[in-house]
């Protein structure tokens, strides 16, 4: 009797034990990617006119930019929230950085 050739449908039976599932890896939804990396932290200070940069000061700017971002979404979704949003438009972040004191030009509000 002549075998069948498996068209890469499912496997039936599978041999062995059941393996376990894999799961991701949980890291801070903050960051994406290149942010909060050496590169781009040293592209900040040198905007700021810093020269040279040790290395503690990279995890403690990464520790900064994240308390920021988190008070910045934390207003935003405040403004957004009280329109009856669920959505967080940039005139809600623009709204936000005005009332902590930064003005950013060229966005509606």
């Amino acid at each position: 009797m002549a075998r069948k050739r498996s068209r890469g449908g499912p496997v039936t039976q599978r041999q062995g034990p059941p393996q376990p599932r894999r799961r991701r890896i949980l890291r801070s939804s903050v960051w994406g990617e290149g942010v909060g990396t050496k590169p781009t932290i040293k592209r900040l200070a040198r905007r700021g006119g810093v020269k040279r940069i040790s290395l503690t000061m990279y995890e403690e700017t990464r520790g900064c930019l994240k308390q920021y971002a988190q008070a910045l979404v934390r207003a935003s979704a405040i403004y957004a929230g009280h329109s009856y949003r669920t959505t967080i438009t940039a005139a809600d972040v623009t709204h936000a950085l005005r009332r902590s004191g930064t003005n950013l030009y060229g966005f509606y509000a």
